[in-house]
């Protein structure tokens, strides 16, 4: 297990940041950790990176516990913090190379890395001569330089282009194939092209822990359809593949089918052959998205 969190509560003051969390992260796998602004995400983060330490429970990094065995767990993990702190007086490949040489590895690594990130055209440059993506991919690079079976990154993708965010999609997609990814993002659509499962906090507690997979394969469905006035559930009950109905107020319907098929031409065909006039008729998007709206509102 790459990692492993046991009920791990942090507070500041009389502020619960994480209440009792407990997960596990598989090697190799790319987990999203994904919640509102101010629900734990970063804090999580600089847990299991020792930056600092929670009040109560325990976190294992590659079998390294975060506080008995801090060397040993910086040692293994890749860090890219949510605000990236470079030294902007500083040119990319010196960076690099001063951090190579804390973590005596050799100076073809330097090289592997820029061109691993795509850095190569800036690397000549200053980091403070960069773009906010540029610096986003020294950042990514030097998480990289020891090659680390954990990587833990917050926001990696915040400020690059439509065509960097691919680049470094395909980099981390690539990277998860060997080696354990736990990322935190805003990006719906980053998550659902990059990670194997998604893992989502609000207010300090872990609300959903499911593989993506399982949220593709969904084969159930809600329509919502308004008529002009009240019927019997019953006789809704009878269309195909029905598994639920509800009315939810007024002449409004849940109806809640065990398909991924649309069925809302068979609630339009309904209402046409028993003279109903329908007001509103939508369908419930069972997304990441809604599942992220709907546990985090």
């Amino acid at each position: 297990m790459s990692i492993e969190v046991q009920n791990i509560t942090k507070t500041y003051g009389n502020q619960k940041a994480l209440d009792d969390v407990s997960f596990k992260v598989e090697k190799p796998e790319i987990v999203g950790f994904l919640g509102p602004n101010g629900a734990g995400k970063s804090t999580m983060m600089k847990i299991l990176t020792t930056f600092i330490e929670a009040n109560e429970g325990s976190a294992l990094v590659n079998g390294y516990d975060v506080k008995a065995n801090t060397r040993s767990v910086q040692q293994s993990v890749g860090y890219l913090a949510e605000h990236n702190p470079l030294y902007l007086d500083m040119f990319v490949r010196e960076y690099l190379a001063f951090n190579a040489s804390v973590h005596k590895v050799p100076k073809q690594r330097i090289q592997d890395v820029i061109d691993l990130t795509g850095l190569t055209p800036e690397a000549h440059k200053k980091i403070g001569q960069l773009s906010k993506g540029y610096r986003q991919r020294v950042g990514l690079a030097n998480a990289l330089l020891h090659n680390p079976d954990v990587l833990i990154l917050d926001e990696p993708t915040t400020g690059l282009d439509p065509n960097q965010l691919v680049d470094i999609r395909n980099l981390i997609k690539s990277i998860g194939k060997e080696k354990t990814v736990f990322l935190s993002t805003h990006i719906m659509q980053e998550v659902e092209a990059m990670c194997d499962r998604v893992i989502i906090i609000n207010r300090g507690e872990i609300v959903a822990n499911k593989k993506l997979k399982d949220l593709r394969i969904q084969k159930e469905q809600t329509v919502i359809v308004e008529f002009d006035y009240r019927i019997e559930d019953t006789f809704l009950k009878n269309l195909p593949k029905v598994k639920q109905v509800i009315n939810t107020h007024d002449f409004v319907y849940e109806i809640t089918f065990s398909t991924s098929e649309d069925m809302r031409s068979y609630v339009f065909d309904f209402a046409h052959d028993n003279q109903l006039k329908i007001l509103q008729l939508n369908q419930k998007n069972a997304s990441l998205e809604s599942l992220f709206r709907e546990l985090t509102s």
